[in-house]
């Protein structure tokens, strides 16, 4: 049961990481990825949200949606807006000034399709609570792990020489093709167990 578990969140978190490997959550890597802090609290706030989805996913697939799964992605849907619109009052209220630094970003995962992913995916393979727990919490350390690595490249390039032709948005399209292009090696990494 261990060796399952721990499957599950490597393989989520570096094997099938959503940003790096199934380019899921886009919007938040390329957006919020220019300073560390703000990376770290976005991988925080997507985190919570997915470990709160998960839940929610399991309560729908074992209680409701075996009666009625027409409604699954609707449902799904529905748990997502409500579960960040808790987050963003939450971090309005505790952190202003993160609000103020995540901006338009908080709102948006909402539309995150990394969210949706994980509540499909999770139903696809059918995971137990706590095997769907484990999915979040190593799908939502990929996601702060691609945006720590994505802000910390950027801080990094903002003190080097580059050339004006690729400054802005080329030269963070590089560094993603890159840094997707690195986790691609991790693609055989579980295979053989």
């Amino acid at each position: 049961m261990m060796s399952d578990l721990t499957w599950i969140f490597v393989s989520s978190m570096v094997v099938n990481n959503f940003t790096l490997m199934l380019f899921l959550g886009l919007c938040p890597f390329l957006g919020v990825s220019g300073k560390i802090d703000t990376a770290l609290r976005m991988g925080a706030a997507n985190t919570f949200v997915l470990l709160i989805t998960a839940m929610a996913v399991w309560a729908l697939n074992t209680f409701v949606l075996p009666y009625a799964p027409y409604l699954r992605l609707i449902a799904f849907i529905i748990v997502i807006a409500s579960l960040v619109q808790i987050v963003e009052m939450v971090i309005k209220k505790l952190s202003p000034a993160l609000f103020r630094a995540l901006g338009i970003y908080l709102p948006l995962i909402t539309t995150n399709c990394a969210i949706l992913a994980l509540a499909i995916f999770q139903t696809n393979r059918s995971y137990t609570f706590l095997q769907g727990l484990v999915f979040a919490l190593g799908s939502g350390a990929g996601l702060a792990l691609a945006l720590v690595l994505m802000a910390s490249i950027r801080e990094s390039v903002e003190l080097a020489d580059v050339p004006a032709v690729a400054k802005g948005t080329a030269l963070v399209l590089m560094i993603a093709g890159s840094l997707s292009l690195a986790f691609m090696g991790f693609a055989g990494l579980l295979s053989s167990s």
